[in-house]
């Protein structure tokens, strides 16, 4: 991998920092670039790692620690539950609050404790993933990278804007990154997933498939309509346990439900991985601007095209034409559904080996990570 440090010159719309993306080059001195750092990754509270159905977020920190690992680094994974590390874990919650998701508390108490664990450890750098963590960063003494995993706009844009002034923040898209103008970005790094544990398969059911969340920005309920007006049945795979997903799918998708629609629930990693593989295509039709998606990544990674609609980040993941159709309108959708057969399943898992593998997003943190020690080094001196 190579990445050039361009701190200083800033983009349209990138915030004060430069545009680096870990497809560029930057160089560190022989000994810098390969000693092992001690590294702490905290986890959101709501789900152990790795998560065992549901949970974008939690797949992704599970990967990173494992990619970092790997690269021979010193990490300790702080998290919930019963969670599973190739390096040190260490607990706040005995059982992940799951039940209390989106509750304050939660969130309040697994940063007082993952700030106990940090005390006690001696570190290169923190890379925060929870919510409210970062906001303990000036207590911290080694330095802490955050990646914003939801949108950067509103009253978030503010957040986020005062977070990354004592901290190294991350995009994982130049959507969301777009989305926090005036905002102090360290660098975008896009999620990934370890596409060797993802099943390709060629030849496809004729099925299409929804994967994701009961609501209305993921909008489970134009992807029935669409796949019905393609003449094509769906499964709808969908996490429905909080009172809005539950009133949503009593709403808006119970009454669309027929012969031609199967209604699956929330799949576990096995389900997934399955119904991901074996579909026509996956079909994305996003109501909001979509910070990144890893389920389109996931859904390529097993040759499965993606027909999503142009909100956030899909543009960036899926490469219309090659890997999937990506459309303005929901009216749009059933053509592009019915011309998913031009497409090639290994194109579609070539384009995430080269893009979205999970050693890429470990090497480019890594690369986050040494560029900040540089600078802090340098200001120290």
């Amino acid at each position: 991998m190579s990445v050039t440090d361009r701190s200083e010159t800033a983009a349209p719309g990138s915030g004060r920092s430069g545009p680096w993306r870990p497809d560029q080059e930057v160089r560190l001195p022989t000994d810098q670039a390969r000693s092992p750092l001690r590294i702490a990754v905290v986890a959101p509270p709501w789900y152990p790692l790795p998560p065992g159905g549901y949970g974008g977020i939690e797949a992704m920190v599970y990967w990173l620690v494992e990619g970092l690992v790997a690269r021979g680094h010193e990490v300790t994974l702080i998290g919930t539950g019963e969670s599973r590390t190739s390096g040190t874990f260490r607990r706040t919650y005995a059982e992940a609050p799951t039940d209390r998701m989106g509750q304050p508390m939660p969130e309040v108490m697994h940063a007082l404790m993952a700030s106990d664990h940090l005390d006690a450890l001696d570190l290169d750098v923190v890379h925060d993933h929870s919510f409210l963590g970062p906001l303990a960063t000036r207590c911290r003494r080694a330095p802490t990278v955050v990646t914003a995993h939801g949108p950067v706009t509103g009253e978030l844009t503010e957040y986020y804007g005062r977070i990354a002034r004592q901290t190294a923040l991350v995009a994982i898209s130049d959507a969301q990154r777009a989305g926090g103008r005036g905002v102090r970005w360290a660098g975008t790094v896009p999620n990934a997933v370890p596409v060797a544990e993802y099943p390709l398969e060629v030849d496809k059911d004729d099925y299409c498939l929804f994967l994701g969340r009961m609501n209305p920005e993921k909008a489970p309920d134009l992807a029935i309509q669409a796949a019905r007006a393609a003449g094509r049945p769906i499964v709808v795979a969908a996490k429905c346990s909080e009172p809005a997903e539950k009133r949503y799918f009593d709403e808006r998708v119970r009454p669309l439900l027929g012969p031609d629609v199967e209604w699956f629930g929330e799949a576990s990693t096995g389900d997934k991985k399955a119904l991901l593989a074996r579909a026509h295509c996956l079909v994305f039709p996003i109501r909001w601007d979509e910070p990144f998606g890893l389920v389109m990544v996931e859904a390529m990674a097993c040759g499965t095209p993606v027909v999503a609609l142009r909100r956030g980040s899909v543009p960036e993941v899926v490469e219309d034409g090659v890997t999937g159709w990506v459309r303005d309108t929901p009216a749009e959708l059933p053509e592009a559904i019915n011309q998913v057969h031009l497409l090639d399943p290994k194109t579609c898992r070539k384009h995430v080996l080269t893009r979205f593998d999970l050693p890429r997003m470990a090497a480019g943190y890594e690369t986050v990570y040494r560029r900040l020690l540089r600078a802090r080094t340098a200001r120290a001196s």
